[in-house]
């Protein structure tokens, strides 16, 4: 797939132009957006991804808009796992819902700046070492046994770094978020003091990087093309601010998402690692001879596993939370 200098810069134009949309909106009129404006944004950015995979399979062909639906639908279900995250930060650092917006503004174009960071160092990566897939297949395994270990356990998802620590004990904090700033005025000493919203745009900031090492692994094991796999994540991350609204208690029911996605992340380790076998270029291994008896796993494949390992776990989680709390009203009767 051969992406001309001006596409990337009208894609870049793009994204820019809904960036500043939202900061808009969220800096114009900080509030709660109601289930009616959540949904219709989220809509309005899954409609968006849809379109665009269709815009390149008529321009590119078939098979790089699998892959881009494909790592899209990756990335976005690795976002939701980010929201789980988000809602402990926000809880643990009680952040005012009119102002939980614009946090979550600022912590999707700071993933947005690490991600395109981490995929220009990948794709440049992946050019001169075809052995990099074996280093990825292997971080992607050790991540989905994480995430299993990890079960229903939420809260030990976050917990405070030494980047946080370090803030709350080296700077001057007030006690409260003020006008959502990230500083304000004490008025008994007119001393100028930062508010706990810095906290938590570094929380934000530092979980957003965890994330990134997961999830641009994970994009490089369905497309090497640096352009899918950039606007894969884009699309992943607009709207997510509206979807932590909408999905709100939502998030708490989906109690088998971190299995779904583990095997996930867990095939496409073990799609990166028979590919890395396939053009192994390492003189140890094989006299650094591709194993040509490895299967290659198509992209259609990857697609229907994805869907339908996220589609069990979220059909599960949703029947077990159903089962849970008709027992909870069955025994409250009592």
């Amino acid at each position: 797939m051969i992406v001309s200098a001006w596409v990337w810069i009208a894609t870049l134009a793009a994204l820019i132009v809904l960036l500043a949309v939202d900061l808009l909106i969220v800096g114009r009129r900080p509030h709660e957006p109601s289930m009616r404006e959540a949904g219709t944004w989220v809509g309005f950015y899954v409609g968006l991804a849809l379109l665009f995979g269709l815009g390149i399979w008529f321009f590119a062909g078939g098979t790089p808009a699998a892959e881009f639906y494909t790592g899209w639908l990756t990335e976005y279900s690795l976002s939701v796992d980010n929201l789980f995250v988000f809602v402990i930060i926000m809880a643990r650092f009680a952040v005012p819902r009119r102002f939980q917006q614009k946090v979550l503004l600022i912590g999707i174009v700071l993933a947005l700046l690490m991600r395109g960071a981490f995929i220009a160092a990948g794709a440049a990566l992946i050019s001169q070492f075809s052995w990099v897939f074996y280093i990825f297949g292997a971080f992607l395994v050790y991540t989905a046994v994480t995430l299993l270990k990890q079960g229903e356990n939420d809260e030990e998802d976050f917990k405070e770094n030494i980047l946080i620590r370090w803030s709350k004990r080296a700077l001057p904090l007030s006690s409260s978020f003020g006008d959502g700033k990230l500083t304000t005025t004490a008025v008994a000493t007119g001393k100028r003091l930062f508010t706990p919203m810095l906290i938590v745009m570094i929380a934000i900031g530092t979980t957003d990087l965890i994330f990134a090492l997961d999830s641009i692994p994970a994009i490089f094991g369905i497309t090497k093309e640096p352009y899918l796999v950039f606007t894969a994540n884009v699309f992943a991350l607009m709207g997510l601010r509206q979807l932590y609204f909408l999905l709100g208690g939502l998030l708490e029911r989906l109690v088998y998402l971190n299995i779904g996605l583990a095997v996930v992340l867990a095939f496409i380790g073990v799609k990166l690692f028979l590919e890395a076998l396939h053009t192994n270029t390492i003189s140890f291994i094989n006299d650094g001879h591709g194993f040509h008896w490895a299967p290659e796993i198509p992209i259609w494949l990857s697609l229907l596993v994805i869907i339908g390992c996220l589609g069990v776990a979220t059909v599960a989680s949703l029947v077990k939370s159903s089962r849970d709390r008709k027992k909870e009203l069955i025994g409250a009767g009592r």
